[in-house]
């Protein structure tokens, strides 16, 4: 395979599996937040046995009802991504990426298909007990299919529980405790979980902005804030916790990319933390220009936010590529790129030399080969790489994304603080005006697209900042594609953009038309 054809397999595939990601998650946030409003909204009617609760449940469960429905065929699709594209992925990791993938298809078309079935269709096959039940196993098996979805990605970003094969060629599982249960992992998931309550609150708020903004079902509107504000506040809170804890999981194990978020090139102790900047387009890693043409920052903010340290050294990305760092005001010498990437060839020579003595039924040689692949296989992946260069994610898209996503974050919580403030505390300032410009309604209307913005910006960081990485240090990219023409990559990606554009129009036309009827008046 030449290497230009390697380059736009590697990059049309990216852009295919980003396509369908992106997508992907523009449903199941969006699943997770109204799978527990509805719960929250339909235990309300069971206690109160009130029309009007059980009018506003079963608005809500069928915004639910469609947004699952599309988001469980994006999921799919996302899921069979691994065979076509990134077969050499799937084989090499296919023993541990396939076990939480597994599980997760059990919950997802098992458990909660037969609870939706049962949420949808048992109201008057059911005792109201039992449908509350229903409901929430079915948003409970949505949140358990979402841990093992990033149980499965954070294992990605940081293998562990595993060892590799020679005999095989691939990783195999050694600890399912240690995949299923690792700290990047419970991070990941409460943080990703967390924002989905959120953007489920903000968007039932907007709904109900909407109403307001119309005078419309005002009684439902004021109802659906008092839930949805009350959930996605204890959603931003949740996640902004949990960032901070994700934060310093990357600070361990992934700090080319923390020093990426921040475009951070050379650390010291108390790193300050960029609030707003604007990046140098032309700054390398090796050179002496400037990192920021404009910056505002937090005095030791990234110390404390990697560290919990205010002193605390934060390499940048020309430490980490030097091989320096810092642990409690004393420098500590790491693997230099340039070395890891002799020893990722040298792993990669003694897999080659095992391969050779194991045709040859050496076992002598073999064991000397395992040996060596053993001492160097931390750094395997490295092998396949040039220069250090190419292990430097790029900064513009992980930098800019990152601020996006912390300057929103801010913004959405203030916003839901002051909802809930209104509903409950000051309800005529609900409709408010400005020369005829309902304040309230208009910004929560305009805050459901801000939080999806920063829901996308959120994964962008995450996948990105990895990059060149397939696996984190094991694995790059151009080894884990499969041996497929970029044309036919193309071309599906084309398909793909045209058919989920298709879903999401059809999503969106068929909510807009349910929030334009309304809640049912009579029941």
């Amino acid at each position: 395979m030449q290497m230009e054809n390697l380059l736009n397999i590697v990059d049309w595939s990216r852009a295919q599996f980003a396509l369908t990601a992106c997508y992907h998650w523009l449903f199941v946030p969006l699943t997770l937040g109204l799978g527990l409003i509805v719960a929250v909204i339909e235990t309300i009617y069971l206690r109160t046995r009130s029309d009007h609760w059980l009018s506003v449940c079963k608005f809500w469960m069928r915004l639910f009802g469609i947004n699952f429905a599309i988001g469980v065929a994006t999921g799919i699709i996302l899921e069979f991504e691994f065979g076509t594209n990134w077969s050499n992925y799937s084989w090499f990791v296919g023993d541990i990426f396939g076990a939480p993938l597994a599980i997760e298809g059990i919950f997802a078309f098992f458990m909660e298909s037969t609870f939706f079935a049962v949420m949808f269709f048992g109201w008057k096959k059911f005792s109201p007990k039992a449908h509350l039940a229903a409901t929430w196993l079915t948003a409970f098996g949505a949140t358990l299919s979402a841990w093992w979805i990033l149980v499965a990605n954070s294992w990605m970003q940081h293998p562990v529980g595993m060892t590799f094969s020679p005999e095989e060629m691939r990783n195999v599982m050694t600890s399912f405790s240690e995949v299923a249960l690792s700290s990047v992992a419970v991070n990941k998931f409460l943080h990703a979980v967390s924002s989905g309550w959120c953007l489920g609150g903000i968007f039932v708020v907007g709904v109900a902005g909407w109403y307001l903004l119309k005078k419309r079902h005002t009684q439902f509107a004021i109802d659906s804030i008092k839930v949805g504000g009350a959930v996605g506040l204890v959603g931003i809170l949740v996640t902004m916790a949990t960032g901070h804890g994700s934060a310093v999981e990357v600070a361990k194990v992934q700090p080319m990319k923390l020093a990426a978020m921040e475009g951070l090139y050379e650390g010291q102790c108390g790193q300050n933390l960029v609030a707003f900047g604007i990046l140098n387009p032309n700054k390398k890693y090796n050179d002496n220009q400037e990192a920021m043409l404009f910056d505002i920052s937090i005095p030791y903010g990234l110390s404390i936010l990697g560290r919990n340290d205010v002193n605390a050294f934060i390499p940048g990305i020309k430490d980490i590529i030097d091989g320096k760092d810092m642990i409690d005001g004393k420098p500590v010498n790491t693997v230099a790129y340039d070395q890891r990437i002799e020893r990722g060839k040298a792993a990669r020579r003694a897999l080659a030399d095992f391969n050779d003595a194991f045709s040859r039924g050496d076992t002598v040689a073999m064991n000397a080969a395992r040996t060596a692949l053993a001492a160097d296989y931390a750094y395997f992946g490295y092998g396949w790489l040039n220069s250090p260069q190419e292990a430097v994610p790029n900064v513009a898209m992980v930098f800019y994304p990152f601020h996006i996503m912390v300057t929103l974050g801010g913004w959405i919580m203030l916003f839901l603080m002051v909802s809930l403030f209104l509903v409950f505390k000051k309800r005529e300032w609900l409709t408010f005006s400005v020369k005829n410009i309902k304040i309230f309604p208009l910004l929560a209307i305009i805050t459901v697209p801000l939080t999806y913005i920063c829901s996308q910006c959120g994964w962008i960081v995450a996948e990105v900042g990895r990059q060149p990485w397939a696996i984190q240090d094991i694995m790059p990219l151009k080894a884990a594609v499969s041996s497929v023409s970029s044309a036919g990559v193309m071309t599906t990606f084309f398909i793909f953009a045209i058919l989920f554009t298709i879903l999401l129009v059809a999503e969106l036309r068929i909510i807009c038309t349910q929030i334009k009827k309304g809640p049912e008046s009579n029941i």
